[in-house]
């Protein structure tokens, strides 16, 4: 086994194309799909059913306290009513990461943001699904007028403000266990620390 980043060079992700020989849609969803493909690997063929995502983008919005904005809903996969951060399915065409950050901002906290930072972008699952979310930090916010008809598991969101280092340390204590919230706290939170804020 080779063994990586010994050499100063940067460790990364790598990207590789491996010969798709057959894609077939298993299951048409109203939000995502899934795929059962036939790949050529190594010496071999393998079968890979995943989830065909359109992929999403999730804000940390603080405000001049160092509070994070979170929100709780429910989330029937899980059956709990998780704590998250605002976020979004990429499903407009030729609408950019961003501009889908900044309409889930407005649609999901009422919302805008002057000051938008992208934070990182991860890949969710990606032993079962090819979901991408992208991440971005958001400052200078302002109340909007309630633009967004909220229904079924939206109609009883909870929104609260959290001091920054509370909401890390919930998700450090195991209490808040979104994916998402977690790295998006745990990025904002070494920004800001580098930044000396």
């Amino acid at each position: 086994m080779a063994e990586v980043g010994s050499g100063g060079e940067e460790l990364r992700d790598e990207p590789l194309d491996a010969e798709v020989l057959q894609s077939e849609l298993v299951y048409s969803g109203a939000v995502w799909d899934v795929r059962s493909d036939t790949v050529r690997y190594g010496d071999g063929e393998m079968v890979r059913q995943y989830v065909d995502h359109p992929g999403a983008a999730a804000i940390v919005a603080l405000d001049d306290q160092q509070r994070v904005l979170l929100i709780q809903q429910y989330r029937h996969p899980i059956r709990h009513r998780d704590w998250e951060i605002p976020a979004g399915l990429l499903d407009i065409a030729g609408e950019s990461p961003l501009q889908t950050a900044q309409r889930e901002l407005v649609e999901e906290a009422d919302l805008r943001a002057a000051g938008w930072e992208p934070l990182l972008s991860i890949f969710t699952t990606p032993g079962g699904n090819d979901e991408v979310v992208h991440l971005f930090l958001a400052r200078d916010l302002s109340p909007v007028g309630s633009a967004h008809a909220r229904e079924a598991e939206e109609a009883d969101i909870r929104v609260q403000w959290v001091p920054l280092d509370e909401a890390v340390a919930g998700v450090l204590e195991g209490r808040l266990r979104n994916g998402i919230l977690a790295v998006g706290l745990l990025a904002a939170a070494e920004r800001l620390r580098r930044s000396g804020h």
